[in-house]
């Protein structure tokens, strides 16, 4: 198996895609035995899998670490982990359940449409920078600094403080490759206590001046006089922050590296910009930039005859469901036209991704803008992609006009 499942080679990290499709044709699932998890690369199994009660996100809220055979974290981690753990993405019932209600009642579509016309505004000026310099770094340009923008503007978070989130958020989603290292951690325990501070004074100040913006709304958001703690506010914050940009920023400089790469599907978006919303989720299928999603077993499941016991931990790999022949047709072919897409980057089941709405308003509004403002937009070097493999990326993208 780990000639086929090599996360932590630069070629692979490059291109999983052949991997993948042996990884299909060899079964449904599959022990990986440096990181002692069990591969799922099917779309059908990962898509039910998703939705399976018999999975969690945690396994807190019914064992302890020694009942369920986990070693708990070390107590240095403690910062990262009390983060981390209050946030929906890694909560279950009945906790996932009271927490997502009231961030719903916060984060609403009204929200995110507001929010549309600062979103092709942001798109814009950046669009115009790249312009003005004949060309530059798309992913640190444009690709970047538009979600982060969009998350701060949502947040209320002055602009003179905004260049402190993608540092805090780059250290912080370390922690979600692989067998993190020990400088990792540290790093992760670093961001996750300043960036709980900042955000603690920041909710301090919204409770006796609410404004108009995100954490205000979350301070006021309740039900049947349920509120939200501030802790679960801070983790909501950073977790709008992390998932909210880590997506957008590779699906967009991915996604112009693929369409550089198919020049011709690239021509017919040029010639048809009504293309561009079944584009848009065609570049998140073909190269999806979360590539895998983990799941603890909290009780016996079977899959393909094969007993995944209760304490183990499913590693959905959600770039080779997104290139299934089961479900696509002609896969591994990029069709900006594809209409039957229902892929899975956004994940299923009451983990699906919050942020998706707004997601698409940024991709629509970035890629909208290069297309009408850059159109002779051209690569200028092949792009290396960073080490990690969960959250997957490009360095930079260099382009010229």
């Amino acid at each position: 198996m780990s000639a086929l499942f090599e996360p932590w080679s630069p070629s692979f990290v490059a291109d999983p895609y052949p991997a993948y499709a042996r990884l299909r044709e060899t079964g449904r699932v599959h022990w990986f035995e440096p990181t002692r998890q069990w591969l799922v690369p099917h779309f059908a199994d990962v898509s039910a899998l998703l939705r399976d009660r018999r999975l969690g996100r945690t396994y807190r809220h019914r064992f302890t670490h020694e009942e369920f055979g986990r070693t708990p974290p070390p107590a240095a981690h403690e910062p990262f982990h009390t983060l981390n753990d209050h946030g929906i993405l890694d909560l279950e019932a009945p906790d996932h359940t009271r927490i997502r209600r009231l961030v719903t009642k916060a984060f609403t579509p009204r929200t995110v449409a507001a929010l549309e016309p600062t979103v092709r505004r942001l798109a814009a000026e950046l669009v115009a920078g790249v312009r003005a310099a004949g060309g530059g770094d798309l992913l640190a340009d444009v690709a970047e600094p538009l979600p982060v923008a969009v998350i701060a503007e949502m947040l209320g978070i002055p602009e003179s403080d905004r260049g402190l989130l993608r540092p805090w958020s780059a250290d912080i989603c370390g922690m979600f490759e692989l067998s993190p290292s020990e400088e990792t951690a540290r790093r992760a325990v670093t961001a996750s206590l300043e960036f709980s501070a900042y955000l603690r004074k920041l909710i301090a100040e919204r409770r006796a001046e609410p404004g108009t913006d995100l954490i205000s709304a979350l301070i006021a958001a309740h039900d049947e006089g349920d509120r939200l703690s501030e802790q679960e506010m801070i983790s909501t914050c950073v977790l709008l922050l992390n998932a909210g940009h880590e997506a957008t920023v590779n699906t967009t400089a991915g996604g112009w590296w693929t369409l550089f790469r198919h020049p011709e599907q690239l021509a017919a978006l040029r010639a048809d910009h009504s293309l561009l919303p079944s584009a848009v989720e065609e570049l998140m299928r073909y190269d999806t930039p979360l590539q895998m999603f983990e799941r603890w077993v909290l009780d016996d499941i079977e899959i393909d005859g094969t007993v995944i016991p209760r304490g183990s931990e499913l590693a959905l790999l959600f770039g080779s469901a997104n290139r299934d022949p089961a479900r696509f047709t002609d896969p591994d072919r990029l069709d900006l036209a594809r209409t039957d897409n229902p892929h899975i980057t956004f994940g299923a089941g009451i983990h699906f991704c919050l942020g998706a709405p707004l997601a698409r308003v940024e991709l629509n509004a970035s890629f909208g803008e290069l297309l009408r403002e850059a159109p002779t937009m051209r690569l200028v070097a092949e792009p290396e992609w960073q080490p990690g493999y969960v959250i997957r990326g490009l360095r930079e993208l260099r382009v010229e006009l």
